[in-house]
């Protein structure tokens, strides 16, 4: 054995460096889990200055703001059809529902060490994989749209289980959609709009940016052939801005167009009765804040003035 071998400093990551950055500067905390962070004031007010710009841009379209909670109904998670497309990313929340014969078996496993889990059972409530899941159901309720079809602005906590050292890949993170339902011509020229309308918003922030057709982590064999054809029919682009990486930037707005997929499944119909079509721009709050901090500085005060200006001013 190499008794020296041990003393071979490991090469980190050019994310593991940033991410070391974040937790020195006092940015982030470190909890214990990839991609589980505390976030500083200055994070959050980061966040929060973005939040605002957002609105700046969307406002005077009206959309119908909504913040849903950080989980979804299991029943309409599992009607949703989010487990045949992406089971590696769902998060489901468990509880403890025994007895107290159940309760001293789960203490001694927890003294033991050993997995006390096997005594929780899942609950009718599941984590959150995106913020516009929760709204189609609550859309369908509401029974057929007007003839401008709808418009909605959504908040909300999002969980996506991908544990990393990239801290652009958090596991529990903020996302606000526009989401857009009516007719293919109107959910359409919805998403054009904030093609444009996202570049000129991002490019105000001084970050280099790029965009390009994107496919969704789509699982197993007859996930890569959606995928394939998510991105040949130009379905999904992203807004993408180096984070950790020139290589692979990281994508900080998404604009998708779902066609009829979510009209057909709740059974969304138009005022004249046809199958509704959906689109949305999404924005990944966390991220677009990280990308500002890696192009700018941790230091807000010495951020360029446009730069403030945009955001605080």
């Amino acid at each position: 054995m190499n008794m020296h071998a041990r003393n071979i400093p490991v090469q980190k990551s050019a994310a593991e460096e940033f991410l070391d950055q974040l937790f020195d500067a006092g940015i982030l905390f470190d909890t214990g889990v990839d991609g589980l962070y505390g976030r500083s004031g200055t994070f959050e007010n980061v966040i929060k200055a973005f939040d605002n710009l957002v609105t700046k841009f969307g406002g005077d379209d009206n959309a119908t703001p909504i913040h849903f909670p950080p989980g979804i109904a299991r029943r309409l998670f599992e009607k949703s059809g989010y487990m045949k497309s992406f089971p590696q990313l769902a998060g489901t929340v468990h509880s403890f529902m025994g007895g107290e014969s159940d309760h001293c078996t789960l203490l001694a496993e927890l003294e033991a060490g050993s997995d006390w889990t096997s005594q929780q059972a899942a609950t009718e409530v599941v984590l959150t994989p995106a913020a516009c899941y929760p709204l189609y159901p609550t859309v369908a309720k509401r029974g057929p749209l007007p003839a401008g079809g709808r418009l909605y602005d959504l908040q909300s906590y999002c969980f996506r289980h991908e544990p990393s050292k990239d801290p652009a890949r958090m596991q529990m993170f903020r996302m606000r959609e526009f989401v857009r339902i009516g007719s293919p011509e109107q959910v359409r020229a919805f998403r054009e709009s904030w093609l444009e309308r996202g570049q000129e918003m991002m490019a105000s922030l001084g970050v280099p940016l790029t965009v390009d057709v994107a496919n969704d982590p789509f699982f197993g064999r007859a996930g890569k052939m959606m995928a394939n054809n998510q991105r040949d029919t130009g379905l999904k682009f992203e807004l993408l801005i180096p984070v950790t990486s020139e290589e692979k930037p990281t994508a900080c707005l998404s604009f998708n167009y779902h066609q009829n997929h979510f009209g057909s499944l709740w059974d969304i119909r138009t005022s004249d009765g046809e199958e509704a079509h959906t689109a949305c721009v999404g924005f990944g709050m966390e991220r677009v804040a990280l990308a500002l901090f890696k192009h700018h500085g941790p230091d807000i005060d010495a951020w360029p003035k446009a730069v403030r200006d945009i955001l605080w001013g």
